[in-house]
Parts: structure tokens; sequence; C-alpha cells
């Protein structure tokens, strides 16, 4: 009997958890496909969503932590976005957090002064430029040095030749953002984490 017994907690453990998780799944988090290559090497994206990547979001992380440098995340357009007509969600890398002063240089990021390494997910030689900005009325925002405001994040693309981000428009509010990217679910070959080193074969 005190066999049977242990059997019946332990099966009755594992449903416990599948049901967590399936709530968590379906309440917590939200499934995406990757529309343009902004985010290339690390996520395929293109207009066709049976060919691009496909992700998870986690909607629930940032009710209990902070974006951190690195994470990818997903965002409503700010207020500068929505003067140009943008509606759809971006998804963008952190790059610049709060108090932190970032500036273009020599075609690298700097972060109070000190270069940021980015070999984990660059594909190199890339450099990090201003000139990918579309004309407008105003200068591109790196055109200088800029200090990221409170509750504030910089965002750019991994693709920094063909990314419409923060270089340009300006920073993130933390209110904006709905969530992190962390599991790729399509294509099957490439199915699992998103990592810091997600380099395409």
């Amino acid at each position: 009997m005190p066999s049977i017994k242990r059997k019946m907690i332990v099966e009755g453990s594992v449903i416990l958890v599948l049901l967590t998780f399936a709530v968590y799944i379906l309440i917590f988090t939200e499934r995406r496909w990757i529309p343009s290559g902004a985010m290339e090497p690390t996520l395929h994206g293109t207009p066709n969503q049976w060919e691009a990547d496909k992700i998870i979001i986690d909607k629930l992380k940032y009710k209990f932590s902070q974006p951190q440098r690195g994470d990818i995340v997903v965002f409503s357009p700010t207020e500068e976005l929505q003067k140009e007509q943008y509606q759809d969600a971006f998804i963008k890398r952190v790059i610049g957090l709060p108090g932190e002063k970032v500036q273009l240089k020599d075609g690298k990021v700097y972060i109070d002064n000190k270069p940021l390494s980015e070999e984990n997910y660059l594909s190199f030689p890339q450099s990090t430029l201003i000139d990918v900005c579309l004309s407008g009325s105003q200068p591109p925002f790196l055109v200088k040095p800029q200090t990221v405001p409170a509750d504030s994040y910089l965002v750019l693309g991994d693709n920094r030749n063909n990314s419409y981000d923060s270089r340009c428009w300006g920073v993130v509010p933390r209110q904006n953002i709905s969530g992190c990217a962390v599991f790729r679910f399509w294509p099957l070959n490439h199915i699992g984490g998103i990592d810091k080193s997600p380099l395409y074969p």
C-alpha cells in the first residue's frame, strides 16, 4: 500500500506541475513571429511568417524584476515612433540602462566611457553607426552622447546595419516594455532558449 500511495503522490505532483506550466503558458506568455531582419543573426526575420523565427515572450518576468543589459525585449511604440505612424510592437536588445551614458565612437558602443563587449550576439565585422537612421526633422538621438533617463532603456537591433532603433528615435520608457523573449519554437532545427551566442550556422 505505501508504494501505491507514493505513486499516487508522485503522479499528483506531476499533474500539478503540468497544470501550473499550462496556466503560465496560456496567461503569462504570448507567441510572436519576427517580421524583419533587424535582429539577425540572433533571430531570423522575414515578412513571410512561415519562414520567420517564432518565439515565446515571457510577460511575467518584468513584474518582479527590471530589464537587464542583453535582454531581448518586446515593447509598444514610443511617443516618437507613434508620431511616425508606427503601431506594431518592436523587438530589440537592451543596451543602455537608466542613468548610464551611452555614446557611439569609432563604430562601437560605449557605456560610461567604456567600450561595450558585444561579441556574444553581433556578427563581425559590423559597426554601430548612426548613418542607418532615416532622415527627419530631428537629428539622430545618438548623434552625441546621451544619458538614459530614469525608468527608460536604450535598445538596439543585433543587425546594426539594418535596424531602426534607439540610435535614431531615442529611449524606451519602462511602461512600454511588455515582455522578454525567452524561447524559440520555430524552426524546429533551432528550437530552444534564446541565449547570448545564438549565431546561425
